[in-house]
């Protein structure tokens, strides 16, 4: 944490750190209770800093009313001489308080309930791997209802043709939009040919997948066809292969017999028997294996071992061999597409209970696809709440006006619309289509695969969200007092920290001539009491206890003394320093006086510990490189009355006393 930010946290809990009840109506809340210049502060904004500050929190130096009125109107004096400098018209100040602000309205965006719900729901599919295939019909989330009726139709028909027996695979190679599906052909100088994976998209959990196709996927049954799962790519398709408890993370390790083209497979795979064969005979030989044999050159060097991975991360042949294996048990060869794998797993580490997982899958779920359903719980709430009304037929008509410009990323309107129409409304204030072409002018970028129409939906559907979202957010403060107070101690806080800055914490550091004067009107509040110099050795090493002692009793000087030791490798300790009563008690006991001997043997251990006193000094100010800290925040202390009494002066107080013994009554029990 920086300097500024301890700060502004102190400022700001002198107010509070916690939001506020709401206070039950009083006849004399809504009354002023002060006047500072000319800005009236009611009781009720009085009361509700005192109740965070000394009532709702665990404090220990409780202020009675009248108490903590004069450390309120300080704290006021202050942030109106800020706003009076016009310090919270700055840019930085502005910036600062709309970050806090933004922080600060996040859970009013969010539905709690949801977000929990999908992190618990994301917690139990993590504990399951799942291997599925699918078959994909393309269509645009923004599709015009035609369109998407025309690809839900045809996912239904391939979803028959399966159900009636035909190969899930064929199909999928077949009439798959999803091009993995297929093989490729080669063509030259631009890609190698390619085996298609008919659909199979091997091992996966939760987060590896888009929500909805996830969610296809966990809610059917292993050896089930789901109904056509609409995601952002269109209609899926879903066969689920097998279902089994999670792996976690994994580390493992491999022999690997690449695939060669000049080499049959009946060879390849001859090959890598023979080198099971030979690590079977001798398993602790796994190491020499590797490196004689495997074609992984990034893996020979540390014995085959891959990086941690999860099932999402490798074939679905390689992970289906590690779910049979124990741990440090060695597979048969496994084919891939890739070759031949001998493998060994070394480590499984399942996911973690929930209590340690939950933070990270709520920041997960929050920036998932699954935080637009709490998002749209919430959209839902704002527009019932503020009675919005969508005008669906002009939304229609102008998007049936926009052409292939806006895919280029420089939409012209056409000139026949009227941009006055409404589009929709929110308590009557109405959005029309040029606050649209406005945003479309903001946020358009060329697309390749949509159409004019698909493109104007999605932008729509974006500008919708932002404007209700806006439109709540600048009511926040009205719609919730707690959250506007809030607000307030942070817009206050920032200001308070500035001005004490700039009139006081710098004010003092910078003038080096006033602490310095400071220090000699106040030195006799920064006393040394009585004081000895002493030397103290601790012996640890009881043979050379007598030479040491007698060298001390013949008056040696420290840093002979520390040279002697050093010399003769002795196990002794010295210090040597100005000690006050209370610092040691072994000093404590001795008489203060120059010369003065005493020897003291451990009971415990027969350590010896040596004492002499070189000096006695009687009480005296201490310096000012001593007090350097405390002078610091003395002068800042005085500089910081002088100035709050100009303020007083400045913004004359007034104070409703009749209004403050009812307070007073009420709260200093």
């Amino acid at each position: 944490m920086t300097r500024k930010q301890t700060r502004i946290t102190w400022l700001i809990a002198i107010l509070a750190v916690m939001m506020p009840s709401l206070l039950s109506a009083q006849s004399y809340e809504k009354k002023t209770l002060l006047t500072i210049g000319d800005k009236e502060i009611s009781a009720k904004e009085f009361i509700d800093t005192y109740k965070k500050n000394n009532v709702n929190t665990d404090v220990i130096d409780k202020k009675t009313i009248e108490e903590y009125l004069d450390l309120f109107v300080d704290f006021k004096l202050k942030v109106i001489e800020a706003e009076a400098l016009k310090m919270d018209t700055n840019q930085s100040f502005k910036k600062e308080l709309h970050g806090y602000r933004q922080q600060l309205a996040k859970p009013y965006f969010s539905n709690d309930d949801v977000t929990e719900e999908l992190v618990r729901e994301a917690y139990e599919r993590m504990q399951y791997d799942v291997n599925a295939a699918h078959i994909l019909i393309q269509c645009d989330k923004n599709a015009l209802p035609a369109d998407t009726l025309k690809a839900y139709e045809k996912a239904m028909m391939i979803r028959e043709r399966v159900m009636k027996g035909e190969d899930f695979g064929d199909l999928a190679a077949e009439m798959s939009d999803d091009p993995s599906a297929r093989d490729m052909e080669a063509i030259p100088g631009k890609r190698n040919a390619y085996k298609g994976n008919r659909g199979e998209l091997g091992y996966f959990t939760a987060f590896d997948m888009v929500y909805p196709f996830e969610s296809g996927v966990y809610n059917t049954e292993v050896g089930e066809i789901s109904m056509p799962i609409r995601s952002s790519f269109g209609y899926h398709i879903i066969k689920v292969n097998s279902k089994t408890p999670a792996l976690g993370t994994v580390t493992a390790a491999h022999v690997f017999i690449a695939a060669n083209p000049e080499i049959s497979d009946s060879l390849l795979k001859e090959k890598a028997y023979n080198v099971y064969n030979e690590i079977a005979a001798d398993g602790s030989n796994w190491i020499d294996i590797v490196k004689k044999y495997s074609d992984d050159k990034g893996t020979v060097t540390n014995g085959g071992r891959l990086s941690a991975f999860k099932v999402s991360n490798l074939v679905p042949e390689f992970i289906t061999a590690l779910k049979e294996l124990d741990v440090n048990e060695i597979s048969q060869p496994v084919k891939t597409s890739y070759g031949y794998h001998i493998i060994k797993l070394i480590t499984t580490t399942p996911p973690a209970d929930f209590d340690k997982e939950s933070a990270k899958i709520k920041e997960r779920v929050e920036r998932d696809m699954r935080g637009q359903l709490s998002e749209e719980i919430v959209m839902k709430r704002i527009m019932k709440e503020n009675k919005f009304k969508e005008y669906s037929d002009v939304k229609d008509a102008f998007i049936s006006t926009i052409d292939s410009t806006l895919l280029a990323g420089k939409y012209v309107k056409s000139p026949d619309v009227d941009t006055t129409e409404v589009l929709f409304s929110l308590n009557k204030e109405p959005y029309t289509i040029q606050d649209f072409i406005d945003y479309i002018d903001k946020y358009q970028k060329v697309q390749v695969f949509m159409t004019p129409g698909a493109y104007a939906y999605q932008l729509y559907d974006k500008f919708l969200q932002a404007k209700v979202f806006e439109y709540e957010d600048s009511q926040l403060e009205e719609k919730y007092p707690d959250f506007g107070f809030l607000v307030q101690e942070y817009h206050d806080g920032i200001l308070l920290f500035s001005l004490m800055e700039e009139q006081v914490w710098n004010k003092a550091i910078n003038d080096t001539i006033g602490m310095q004067q400071y220090y000699e009107r106040n030195k006799n509040n920064y006393m040394w009491g009585d004081r000895v110099k002493a030397l103290v050795v601790n012996c640890n090493d009881k043979e050379s206890v007598d030479v040491v002692e007698a060298m001390i009793r013949e008056g040696v000087d420290v840093d002979s003394l520390r040279s002697f030791i050093k010399e003769n490798k002795m196990k002794h300790t010295v210090r040597y320093k100005f000690y006050q009563k209370g610092e040691d008690f072994n000093i404590d006991e001795m008489e203060w006086k120059e010369d003065a001997i005493n020897v003291i043997v451990s009971t415990v251990d027969n350590t010896v510990t040596i004492i002499r006193i070189d000096e006695v000094r009687q009480p005296e100010p201490k310096t000012f490189k001593e007090v350097r800290g405390h002078i610091t925040s003395g002068y800042q202390a005085e500089i910081e009355k002088i100035w709050l009494q100009s303020l007083r002066d400045k913004y004359p107080v007034k104070v409703n006393t009749k209004i403050l013994n009812k307070i007073a009554k009420k709260y200093n029990q």
